[in-house]
């Protein structure tokens, strides 16, 4: 399905091998600004990508949230490290509950709508303040985005890598394709549009990606009318606080 079909999402504009790879964000001072990006530490499962969207909410991959036999990973499990790089983070909070997209299915056998819902949120058991990680909005690509990832992933789990520009190749059915650097880990991963008016704000999040030969590809949900979802169903279940906010797991296609 992903070759057959999210790859043409790509035809209008070739997919670059020239884009630049990520930076490691190794020292405080380039981590600034990118302090809400943090590691989703999973005991037992591994690691994802993680950003706060609110002081007390995480915005992540719907997957993420899923142990291997298809049950919802337990929060107690979870652990999101804001800002996270060597062993340290600028601040870290357990996860109190994790609800993915009602219309995420994890067998889902149509893969593009798997993707167009793969999104969940995590509310922390401690908000983290603004001060110490400020949030990012969720907000639409602009025309002819140029974007950015912030991402952990496999062989860079300890200091978040910052991808400064890829492009937006298309999207089809609720799902964007970048030619952005992601691998495992980066699941969960914000996708940036830098060239909106103020500071960046997130457009998607990662939710897969495939390789062709020297190309990639990666693939997220449309976020502002996923994110309102969420935050619907966090209500419908009572969850007290929902503020507004503006080995590693990876989807494998």
């Amino acid at each position: 399905m992903i070759r057959a079909a999210l790859l043409l999402l790509a035809l209008a504009a070739p997919i670059s091998a020239q884009t630049r790879g990520p930076d490691a964000l190794t020292g405080r001072d380039s981590l600034l600004g990118w302090e809400a990006v943090g590691r989703l530490d999973i005991e037992g499962e591994g690691f994802c990508t993680g950003v706060l969207i609110a002081p007390d909410l995480v915005l992540t991959a719907a997957h993420c949230v899923y142990a291997p036999d298809g049950t919802l990973v337990d929060p107690a499990r979870m652990t999101f490290r804001a800002g996270y790089v060597d062993g340290s983070e600028i601040a870290q909070s357990a996860v109190a509950r994790a609800t993915p997209h009602p219309e995420y299915r994890r067998d889902a056998a149509d893969r593009l709508q798997q993707l167009r819902f793969d999104a969940a949120l995590l509310q922390l058991s401690n908000a983290i303040p603004s001060a110490t990680a400020a949030p990012f909005a969720v907000a639409d690509p602009g025309v002819g985005a140029q974007v950015s990832v912030v991402s952990y992933a496999r062989g860079r789990e300890e200091a978040p890598s910052w991808q400064r520009q890829c492009a937006l190749k298309g999207r089809y059915g609720g799902v964007l394709a970048f030619d952005c650097d992601v691998t495992f880990g980066a699941s969960g991963a914000p996708v940036f549009d830098l060239s909106l008016a103020g500071r960046a704000r997130i457009v998607a999040i990662v939710s897969a990606g495939v390789t062709e030969g020297r190309d990639r590809l990666a693939f997220g949900a449309e976020l502002p009318a996923l994110v309102a979802d969420i935050k619907a169903a966090m209500r419908r279940a009572g969850v007290a606080s929902v503020r507004s906010g503006t080995g590693a797991k990876f989807l494998k296609p």
